[in-house]
């Protein structure tokens, strides 16, 4: 199950608002197919698995390790739970139970009805961790909401007058443009949007560009902003008009908005994960609403002296790293 869990996340960042997951196929205690879910609308883990068995006449004596439940749906593709059936597998071991309504039990159910022997909950805690994304838009009808700023020694994040290049070094801007290349939308405020002029692309990684959001309430915004290029699909939430062009959507929204109307409107869209690149303002609203599940904080070796104050989160970081000279702290919103 844990070499299930490693290729599932090979499809990190592709195969979204699908769930990733890993197959591994064993007879007599060797690994004989594997395969992971490669690409949205690609073949699922299991068929990929057994797919790589060279002699398909083992699979009646075999065992599918699944890190999540196998679909009972017609989706883009078949069912894969019917697929296990017609393959005459002896046993499937499942970490996690999948909480689609679509699936919730149904294919753990068509095994079992098909005299396949099921196993359910093995390294369970991991493969929900793992698939938190799904989990979180699933069952709370929101996206995972990740915090992301760069502050100054002294705890800024830009100077009086909004300029901030650069308090983090390179290697940490570079991880910054992989974390989008793994999410599904990017956010900032006007403010960000206006003193930064952001492109919020994917640039030093190999990846896909997120959905770009942008908060703009009275459409102040100039249009020459690089948000409002039509090169990479974007949303411009404000309380003035709605409007779609090329790329280029405006949503109103209630005067007085609350985020989680932002939020509920990116749950429809199935948008499983959001990152929120600030600025100040737009992060310490979701940090007080506490619409926020984790939160990535850079501190580089400068000092500001005065400036535009950080956010501030009343808990400790669960992860501490070093990115060269920059001291990056991961937090968890429990």
């Amino acid at each position: 199950m844990r070499r299930a869990l490693e290729l599932a996340e090979s499809g990190r960042g592709f195969v979204s608002p699908n769930p990733m997951v890993g197959c591994v196929i064993v007879y007599q205690n060797q690994i004989i197919g594997e395969g992971f879910h490669e690409i949205y609308g690609g073949p699922h883990a299991e068929v990929n698995a057994i797919n790589a068995v060279k002699n398909p006449e083992l699979l009646s004596e075999s065992t599918a390790y699944v890190s999540l439940e196998p679909c009972a749906h017609w989706g883009k593709t078949p069912p894969c739970a019917n697929l296990l059936v017609e393959k005459g597998l002896k046993k499937v071991v499942i970490a996690a139970l999948d909480s689609n309504p679509l699936v919730g039990g149904k294919g753990v159910e068509i095994l079992r009805n098909a005299g396949i022997e099921v196993v359910t909950g093995v390294l369970e805690k991991e493969a929900r961790w793992q698939n938190r994304r799904f989990f979180t838009q699933i069952e709370q009808k929101q996206p995972y909401v990740i915090l992301k700023w760069a502050q100054s020694t002294d705890g800024f994040v830009a100077r009086s007058d909004y300029s901030s290049k650069w308090i983090s070094n390179a290697r940490s801007r570079q991880l910054v443009h992989k974390w989008r290349a793994e999410e599904d939308a990017i956010l900032v405020g006007k403010n960000t949007a206006k003193y930064d002029n952001p492109s919020l692309t994917v640039r030093d990684w190999t990846g896909k560009n997120p959905l770009r959001l942008v908060i703009d309430t009275n459409l102040e915004l100039p249009e020459n902003l690089n948000l409002f290029d039509q090169i990479v699909p974007t949303i411009c939430y404000n309380t003035i008009k709605s409007e779609k062009t090329d790329n280029l959507e405006f949503v109103k929204l209630n005067p007085g908005f609350e985020l989680k109307e932002i939020l509920d409107d990116l749950n429809s869209r199935k948008i499983q994960s959001l990152i929120v690149e600030g600025g100040s303002f737009i992060l310490n609203k979701f940090i007080k609403e506490g619409l926020w599940d984790e939160a990535r904080v850079f501190t580089g070796p400068t000092d500001f002296k005065e400036g535009i104050s950080a956010p501030t989160l009343n808990s400790s970081p669960t992860e501490t790293l070093s990115i060269q000279e920059d001291i990056l702290r991961i937090y968890y919103h429990v």
